[in-house]
């Protein structure tokens, strides 16, 4: 089988397309053929070594991934030969990534695909999709009602947020960098949308406070948080929820956290257990089904461009480059 990999930590140009030979399902696992992936910020932070980690080699590239069973293991419960399913969390913990033909992943990762979705919008909602469910209702307490912010609607795990915070009846309040993009943010549901580059964006919430009120629950996906700026934004009880900024060493205001009786949450979506990620795919994929959740797919590539997908999420995520929006899925 195909399968883009790498044998050392670098550069996107040290991922590599070779033949593996094709895994097979150990107990409790399942045969994937694979026909759609997405790239995410940490597969690139694994790949250039930022992220320390013990890797196999070769160590198959990715998360996420959508296709179809090939073949089950012994103890498999919850799949048969031919469903369709997407799924996350590859690449981690020692196992191989998801970036290849076929991959052997435990079933307890994996999830159907509702009819009518196709295979790249599954992949393309799978680890940003989850991510977004988790910091919106586990870890940010969600209420139909409350006023959501969220930066970067239009990116990966932004466009989750503004959608699910929409069908959730939230206010919904994010920040863009073009004019097409926040013609897009709004298409996806937010309901105010503010263009950083025309100004500050806190005093544009700040402003906004009059219309819609103080941000209840905050989504941080910026890598440079500010929680001094972000505070006085909060109404009492708000919840600031953090996914991102893994070097910051921001100044943190107790006065204004504690007596407007502030939480703070940091997460990750890989501390989740199998049965928290379930239940957030279980709602992900009844929000797909009806239509009210449709994964954004930026740019899609052939597998065997995974290095220029690579150096295109890059030049986004580290460099500001502002040329994608949406996730980069990658087909086979």
């Amino acid at each position: 089988m195909k399968a883009a990999v790498i044998r050392e930590t670098g550069s996107p140009s040290c991922i590599k397309i070779e033949d593996l030979p094709v895994p097979l399902p150990g107990r409790g696992e399942v045969l994937v053929r694979v026909r759609a992936v997405a790239v995410n910020p940490i597969d690139t932070y694994i790949r250039s070594g930022a992220v320390k980690a013990q890797l196999p080699v070769p160590y198959v590239i990715g998360c996420d991934l959508a296709g179809d069973v090939e073949a089950v293991g012994s103890d498999v419960q919850r799949f048969r030969v031919g469903d369709r399913v997407w799924g996350s969390n590859q690449g981690l913990a020692g196992r191989q990534g998801s970036f290849s033909e076929q991959a052997a992943v435990g079933e307890q990762w994996l999830y159907p695909v509702p009819d009518g979705v196709s295979y790249e919008q599954a992949a393309a909602g799978a680890l940003t999709g989850i991510t977004a469910h988790l910091g919106l209702f586990l870890h940010g307490g969600l209420q139909a009602g409350d006023v959501v912010f969220v930066n970067g609607g239009t990116g990966g795990v932004g466009s989750a947020v503004v959608q699910i915070a929409a069908a959730s009846e939230a206010t919904v309040i994010t920040t863009v960098g073009s004019s097409a993009k926040a013609e897009e943010a709004r298409r996806l549901g937010a309901d105010y949308v503010i263009n950083y580059r025309d100004g500050d964006p806190f005093s544009a919430v700040a402003q906004l406070a009059e219309k819609a009120g103080k941000v209840n629950l905050w989504f941080e996906t910026l890598r440079t948080p500010s929680p001094e700026q972000t505070f006085p934004l909060l109404a009492r009880r708000g919840r600031y929820i953090l996914m991102a900024g893994r070097d910051a060493r921001p100044v943190f205001p107790v006065g204004p956290f504690y007596v407007n009786d502030l939480r703070a949450v940091g997460f990750a979506m890989f501390n989740a257990s199998a049965d928290e990620q379930r239940r957030a795919a279980d709602s992900l994929n009844a929000m797909m089904a009806a239509g009210r959740l449709k994964p954004f797919i930026g740019r899609t590539f052939p597998l065997e461009q995974a290095a220029a997908a690579h150096e295109l999420q890059e030049a986004n995520t580290l460099n500001g480059a502002g040329t994608l929006s949406g996730k980069i899925v990658l087909t086979m």
